[in-house]
């Protein structure tokens, strides 16, 4: 992968079976991949540990039944806005 990578790459839920000490193996993984090359990586993922990793989350969110709205959250920008307080 790292002498031809892809432009994208989606992984869904391959955190699910790892316990915290591999999840952070593997976040620190992705990140050195990341630097390494210009693939830009979407996750899904229900874990916090993997979420508190990563750049950006979206969500998809029921407001009323049959109405779904996406939320995004720009973690860099959520901290500057804490540090700021």
């Amino acid at each position: 992968f790292l002498t031809n990578p892809a432009p994208i790459c989606v992984l869904d839920e391959v955190d699910a079976p790892l316990d915290d000490a591999n999840i952070e193996r593997f976040c620190g993984l992705l990140d050195a991949m990341t630097r390494e090359t210009q693939t830009r990586y979407l996750i899904v993922t229900h874990n916090a540990v993997t979420m508190s990793r990563m750049h950006r989350l979206f969500g998809v969110t029921m407001v009323e039944q049959g109405v779904s709205r996406l939320v995004s959250v720009d973690l860099g920008g959520a901290e500057s806005l804490l540090a700021a307080e």
